[in-house]
This record gives structure tokens, C-alpha cells and sequence, in this order.
């Protein structure tokens, strides 16, 4: 029998489109859908119907204001940032991606199916609980496990690999020990946090670990950080669900960073983290940044593949991280071990 997959995906979200030329694009999910139809005859592809998400669904992450905000500008032409642009559509594209990945969870929390992907644009990490930035209209995977939280589930481990520190998903969960938040990321780099000394405030002290690494980490280095760090964490949390914010910008030909992460040291994530996990654990995966088409489908093919329990890939040429990378490691290492036992 085959493997199952869950997928959600909407033809509107491709509405989104940019007034001008820019990385966020509507191709990146003409990618993704790719990435997935490759993995036809390895997996049963079930498809998950998008819906708008409700304004009391966008509360548990989002302040009235920032929804009202968001509501008033549907139908226009803006920019939030420099960064961050709202096209008539757009208003409406963040919310239908937000309220699919509120359906990957009810999926998965339903218990027939134990893997999932959800296809969304706008992206969602940098979304602060206040407003938009960097790409990010609404903070998705925050929603998302804010309604994993309200239907129950105890433990919800976020795992976020985008090369960027996913900074409006720490603020939600900062506070929060029922939801913790692992990062790797490139670092000094866009948005300027993600920095081992946040690690979250009053009983989520600890639930927040962060990971960042200098540019030029490659596969070894990665996948050090997932053995050292990432997979204990998870191991000793034992999730209810983990949900993965799935960023494909730390690949070596992505245009916005500087790390080497190739597309089969993705999938060599994905069977680290599989083996850290009870058998059986619902995970979901959120799609974040990735801005190189071929990239981006390769790695998320790899990542999928890798869920379902096909063939791990060759591991990296060096199974070590180099000198300076090992360094950032010990450090963040030493961080989370006040918390955790690593």
C-alpha cells in the first residue's frame, strides 16, 4: 500500500500577484505543484478543499486591528513594507492560506492520515501578531497550530528551516510553553532576530531554541544541527504534531541567502526528524520561502519523499561541520541545554 499524502492547494491563492517583478511570485507554487506530482505512484495524493479562515481563527494569532486592517484593504493596490506588497486579491489569497492550514491540521488531527503539505502563498512566518512584514500577510503555520491548540493538542512542535528567522512566529508562541519553537537560520540576516539568547519569556522560557548559523552552511552543517539539537528536542518534547515551516531558500542557488543546502540535504532532514519522532506522529509541512523554481521543487520533492519513508539520500560529502559552523553549533547548544537535555 502506498503512503498517504495529504495536499492542500487552491487556484486562488495564484492571485496574489505582484505589481511588479519580485521573489514572491505565483510560479512558486506552479513549483510546488510540481514537486508534488513527482512523487505520483510513491504516494496516494489526498486532497485537502482551502477555506477562508474566520476572524475568530485569525484572533488567536492576530490583533483585531491588524485583521480589520487587512480586511479594508482587499480589492487595492499597496505595499505594507518595502518589502511587502497587497494586490486586490491579496487580502483574500492570505486568508484562504490561512484557513488551509488550519484544514492540513484538522487533517491530521483526525488521525486517518499522518503526513501532509500545504501549498500556500502568501507566505506566513514574518507576519508579526500586529501587522505584515517581510513577504507575509498572515502568519499561517502560527494559525495553525493555534487551532491544533485550541482543538487539544498538548505539545505542538514548530520547526522552521526557511533561511529567515521566523520572527512573527516566535512573538506569537514567546510567552507559551504549550507551543515550542525551533529555528535555524541564516544569521546576521534578515529580520535581524533569532539570536540564541531568545529563548522565550515567562513559562515559555526554553520552548523557544534558537539555531542560527553564519552564511555557507552546508548539508553537513545542517544536518549536524538537526542530530545535535533539533531531533533531541523533539524526541524529549514528543509532540501531539509538528508542523514544519518549510522554507527552500537555504538551498546553494536560492538568490536571496548565502547558505549551500542542497536539495537531497533537505531529505536527509526529513529522516533525522522522522526518527526523532514516535511512529505514528502527525506532521504537516507549511510552505514558506524559495525563490529558485528548480530548487524549490527538487527540495520540497526530496523533503516529501523523505516523509513517506522513501530512500534516504547520500549523506553530505563531509558528515562534519566545518570549524566555524561547529562553533555556532556548541553555542546554541550550550543555549538550550539550561532547558533541555542535549
Amino acid at each position: 500500500m502506498l503512503p498517504s499524502l495529504a495536499v492542500v492547494d487552491d487556484a486562488a491563492l495564484d492571485e496574489h500577484r505582484p505589481p511588479s517583478e519580485h521573489p514572491e511570485r505565483p510560479e512558486r507554487l506552479l513549483a510546488a505543484r510540481r514537486a508534488v506530482a513527482a512523487l505520483e505512484g510513491k504516494a496516494s495524493i489526498r486532497r485537502v478543499l482551502a477555506r477562508p479562515a474566520s476572524d475568530d481563527e485569525l484572533a488567536r494569532v492576530h490583533t483585531p486591528a491588524y485583521i480589520d486592517l487587512l480586511g479594508r484593504s482587499a480589492g487595492k493596490w499597496s505595499y505594507f513594507d518595502a518589502d511587502t506588497y497587497l494586490a486586490p486579491a491579496s487580502a483574500g489569497a492570505a486568508r484562504l492560506a490561512a484557513g488551509g492550514a488550519i484544514e492540513l491540521v484538522n487533517t491530521l488531527l483526525d488521525g486517518t492520515i499522518a503526513h501532509g503539505v500545504a501549498l500556500l502563498r502568501p507566505p506566513g512566518h514574518h507576519a508579526r501578531p500586529s501587522g505584515a512584514m517581510g513577504f507575509c500577510l498572515l502568519n499561517n503555520v502560527a494559525i495553525a497550530a493555534a487551532h491544533a491548540r485550541a482543538r487539544g493538542a498538548e505539545r505542538v512542535l514548530i520547526i522552521d528551516f526557511d533561511v529567515h528567522h521566523g520572527n512573527g512566529t516566535q512573538e506569537a508562541f514567546y510567552a507559551d510553553p504549550s507551543v515550542t519553537f525551533v529555528s535555524l537560520h541564516q544569521f546576521p540576516f534578515y529580520p535581524g532576530s533569532g539570536d540564541v539568547p531568545e529563548n522565550g519569556a515567562g513559562d515559555g522560557r526554553g520552548f523557544t531554541v534558537n539555531v542560527p548559523l553564519s552564511a555557507g552552511a552546508d548539508d553537513a552543517a545542517y544536518a549536524a544541527a538537526f542530530g545535535r539539537i533539533v531531533a533531541p528536542v523533539a524526541s524529549e518534547l514528543a509532540p501531539s504534531l509538528v508542523l514544519l515551516s518549510a522554507g527552500f531558500d537555504a538551498h546553494v542557488a536560492d538568490p536571496l541567502a548565502q547558505m549551500r543546502l542542497s536539495a537531497g540535504g533537505y531529505g536527509s532532514l526529513m529522516h533525522v526528524l522522522k526518527g526523532s519522532l514516535a511512529a505514528g506522529t502527525p506532521v504537516g509541512m507549511v510552505l514558506e520561502g524559495g525563490y529558485d523554481l528548480d530548487a524549490l521543487q527538487a527540495s520540497l520533492t526530496a523533503s516529501l519523499d523523505a516523509l513517506l519513508g522513501g530512500s534516504p539520500p547520500p549523506p553530505p560529502g563531509s558528515l562534519r561541520a566545518d570549524t566555524r559552523h561547529g562553533l555556532e553549533l556548541d553555542r546554541a547548544l550550550t543555549g538550550a541545554r539550561g532547558f533541555w537535555h542535549l
